[in-house]
């Protein structure tokens, strides 16, 4: 494998909404996030991803944008966007912006030349088709519930296409106008001094353009229109085409939201020769998602299931490249919530899934909030803010649902728990803003902030800070980086444990995921401990005596 620069660095995602308020309007900005380099810095990451600042009317938390040059005026200018890069510059800090290139807003220039004449050029920039008879071309079923066609205003029997919200309509890449007008914008910040960007919802990129309809998979009649991505091919040369044309000339990091891949796709997606550097390990922590809506979800994620994503992800990948390991992210509920019955939070079962995902094979990535512990929140119909959640709470009630098991089922899964604002202290509005908080501020911040954490030497912010550094240490980056993934003892209840193997040189993690004590036996001599999320780890020749949520990395 070609080793780059990235391979061995810790990444960090910021929803610049929600992580710092600099000016008191209750939403985070641009400044904020430059005042709190210092704190990213000193947690030892290298690489922060910043979700959507470009122009937006905000429909979709900034996925919906109108102008991809401008920066919205509620995270700042474009000066200080280039304060930010120059100042993380300064740091060692390489910035990735959040790439949209599915869709666009309604509100951008493009759209709005298509819908004034939609068969003038820039209608060739959207997916505009007659309808049958009046009806919709095809029964696909959008992300957020609904048809994915919308009338064209002022036409009878013209639609246009929209994967997501019907102010997202998607772009149509197989207009090579479209895809040049993409990559110059790309370049155009690349420029800038970004590091590469995170690319989101591509997998859509490429339809089925004879719109034909899908088996029902649900009661009105529709089919969800992922399965269109898993059906079609032909995304591998535009993939191809954008990475070469912006990302290769920059020596930029392009790291894909690609999901529903097949096994034998994977390989083809990442490393020197695949669409991307690298794509998120979405598998493993979606283990819990055994249907299509939140009520069908499970929780709390279910410890088999997770652990078999696991290693199966890791042995699919082989030494193709590096994925994004992560456990929670914008786009879904806490980590601390999800992987960890209610019953069971604290330091050691928090440490102890820290551990798990830092020290795997691939690029650690963490969320903010993950690092201090934060988790969901308990939710009230009208304080949700996210456009799925609220189509998912529809859906519940529609199924027959009860409306306090609706609620309660959104509030585990929602979206909206990983968009509370950073917890900074235990002061008003948990020290995020001098205003009122665009999006309510988790109650718990008095027992979970940043400022008490770092008082602590036994807090779980001071352990990510340690972790990571053991991850990035002279004596074991090498083997932490590059070495063999092997997963061990998978017949044991709630026993997490892999082998990493560079060389002469080999390392096992074990961790008993659980709130009662157990034991394991090794089947080789360990000399050292190296790394543990509690002061004394019990061993007995072969036997190893496991406290709930402990974790050990031993060394060979």
């Amino acid at each position: 494998m070609k080793r780059e620069w990235w391979h061995d660095k810790a990444a960090y995602q910021i929803y610049p909404k929600s992580f710092y308020d600099s000016n008191g309007d209750g939403i985070g900005d641009i400044q904020g996030i430059i005042r709190k380099l210092d704190y990213i810095h000193d947690l030892g990451i290298d690489i922060l991803w910043i979700s959507p600042m470009f122009q937006s009317p905000m429909v979709d938390n900034g996925y919906d944008i109108s102008d991809y040059y401008a920066i919205d005026p509620m995270f700042g200018t474009m000066e200080d966007m280039e304060e930010l890069i120059a100042e993380a510059k300064k740091r060692k800090i390489s910035i990735l912006m959040d790439l949209v290139v599915n869709h666009c807003s309604s509100e951008h220039k493009w759209f709005k030349e298509a819908m004034r004449d939609p068969d003038g050029p820039y209608g060739k920039y959207f997916y505009i088709v007659d309808g049958k008879d009046g009806e919709v071309p095809c029964n696909w079923r959008s992300y957020f519930g609904g048809s994915v066609w919308e009338k064209v205003p002022g036409y009878e029997n013209k639609f246009y296409f929209h994967s997501f919200a019907k102010e997202q309509p998607d772009l149509n890449w197989e207009n090579p106008k479209v895809r040049e007008e993409i990559y110059k914008m790309i370049c155009w910040w690349m420029e800038k001094g970004l590091g590469g960007f995170r690319i989101d919802a591509i997998m859509n990129i490429k339809k089925d353009l004879t719109w034909t309809d899908l088996p029902a998979d649900g009661p009105d009649g529709m089919a969800d229109v992922y399965k269109v991505s898993q059906k079609v091919d032909g995304i591998g040369d535009f993939l191809l085409e954008m990475r070469h044309r912006c990302f290769d000339p920059y020596d930029g990091l392009a790291i894909g939201e690609a999901m529903f891949l097949k096994e034998d796709a994977v390989q083809r997606f990442i490393g020197e020769k695949g669409y991307f550097s690298s794509i998120f390990a979405f598998e493993p922590c979606h283990a819990y998602r055994k249907g299509k809506n939140y009520k069908e979800y499970m929780w709390p994620q279910p410890f088999d299931d997770w652990r078999e994503e696991t290693a199966k992800n890791q042995k699919m990948l082989g030494d193709a490249g590096f994925e994004a390991n992560i456990i929670e992210n914008h786009d879904q509920p806490r980590g601390s919530s999800l992987f960890i019955p209610e019953k069971d939070y604290g330091f050691y079962s928090v440490t102890a899934l820290a551990t798990i995902i830092i020290c795997q094979r691939g690029l650690p990535f963490l969320y903010q909030g993950q690092e201090i512990g934060m988790c969901n929140r308990k939710w009230k119909l009208e304080e949700f803010n996210d456009l799925e959640t609220l189509s998912q709470y529809e859906i519940s009630i529609d199924a027959g649902i009860e409306p306090e098991e609706a609620l309660e089922i959104c509030s585990h899964h929602s979206r909206d728990n990983a968009r509370t604002p950073m917890q900074w202290n235990h002061e008003k509005n948990a020290g995020f803003s001098e205003g009122t908080p665009w999006m309510p501020v988790n109650e718990n911040y008095t027992e979970i902030n940043v400022e008490d954490q770092e008082k602590e030497y036994g807090s779980v912010l001071n352990y990510y800070k340690r972790l990571i550094r053991f991850r990035k240490s002279a004596e074991y980056k090498e083997i932490l980086t590059y070495g063999s993934y092997e997963p061990i003892m998978e017949d044991q209840d709630h026993i997490f444990a892999y082998e990493r193997k560079l060389g002469e040189k080999k390392l096992a993690l074990i961790c008993n995921f659980s709130g009662q004590p157990s034991s394991v036996t090794l089947e080789t001599e360990y000399e050292n401990v190296v790394f543990v999320n509690y002061e004394q780890t019990t061993m007995q020749g072969k036997d190893l005596l496991l406290k709930p949520y402990e974790v050990v990395v031993l060394e060979a």
